[in-house]
């Protein structure tokens, strides 16, 4: 699999190929649905396999801290992609000019000029140019013109209703992690490098390993059991707050990891923090003793969940 960033750094064999687009956001059992059917229809063409997404996602572009939050960022959105039977990610900057594309100005520069497309499979609600005006129909149309087949991609079910990002993104603010995971077709994690904190934990007795997020907004907030992935061959359980620390007067949010039974430097490693269940909300204390003694039942609740 091949990461193209951006339309203008395309070679002659990522071009007459097999397309889906979309913002794939979670990368979650829907999307791999939809990647499976893409990879049979570029099989049975003949033809590469190929995904068109944007940086930033075109939400983020005009909705800023508004828009939802992601369920994966850059990097672990292109890790997922990974695993797609797809031969090439097409990765655009989503720009002001971009987003100002005609629907027939988009077909005309993006999908025939720059990738010469055989076949484009994407959702019946799909549209795309300024202001959404180009649909689903307005794709069909221009196939039968220009001579590439449009497809509908499938829909793919959980208990009878469709999976979308924005359902993974509703059960992860529900503390519903199982179905969230369901949903994903793998548990929910968050990656990120360890950074030098304020060592308030240390100083109660409870040291953490600060990820740094790189991201605007996160889709959970709270307390959690987790596994933390990257530091052995095997995951390390620990117990992680997931907010803005309201006790210390935190003004954002970040991601402490205590990890159970460790005391080495981890400082610039890169985790994978894997979120099993959730223990609480965060709340203010109003001492550190009190944040100290709830953090202590934290750590009971989580090694009782993780059955270590």
């Amino acid at each position: 699999m091949e990461l193209v960033r951006g339309l203008h750094n395309l070679h002659g064999h990522h071009r007459g190929c097999a397309l889906t687009i979309g913002n794939f956001d979670g990368v979650h059992r829907g999307h791999q649905a939809v990647f499976a059917q893409l990879a049979a229809i570029a099989g049975s063409n003949h033809v590469p396999s190929a995904a068109l997404t944007f940086e930033p996602q075109p939400r983020e572009f005009f909705s800023g801290e508004n828009a939802p939050a992601r369920l994966t960022r850059f990097r672990e959105k292109v890790q997922a992609l990974t695993e797609a039977p797809l031969d090439c990610i097409v990765v655009e900057r989503f720009t002001r000019a971009f987003s100002q594309l005609s629907p027939q100005a988009f077909i005309d520069d993006v999908l025939i000029k720059a990738l010469n497309v055989r076949h484009v499979v994407v959702g019946e609600d799909f549209h795309f140019g300024h202001r959404a005006r180009g649909s689903f129909m307005t794709l069909e149309e221009a196939g039968q013109k220009q001579g590439f087949g449009v497809t509908r991609c499938v829909t793919f079910e959980v208990d009878g209703r469709r999976v979308s990002s924005s359902w993974v993104r509703d059960a992860l603010a529900d503390g519903e992690l199982a179905k969230a995971a369901e949903l994903l077709g793998r548990p929910y994690c968050i990656q990120g490098l360890v950074t030098h904190g304020e060592k308030r934990g240390r100083s109660i007795g409870f040291p953490t390993a600060n990820v740094f997020l790189r991201r605007l907004t996160t889709p959970l907030s709270g307390v959690y059991a987790v596994l933390v992935h990257g530091l052995s061959d095997a995951a390390l359980a620990g117990v992680a707050n997931l907010g803005r620390r309201p006790t210390v007067k935190g003004s954002r949010k970040l991601l402490e990891v205590h990890l159970f039974d460790f005391d080495e430097d981890i400082y610039g490693r890169h985790l994978s923090v894997e979120f099993v269940g959730k223990l609480r909300d965060e709340r203010k204390f109003d001492s550190l003793e009190a944040l100290k003694a709830q953090i202590i039942h934290d750590e009971s609740a989580a090694r009782g969940l993780l059955g270590v």
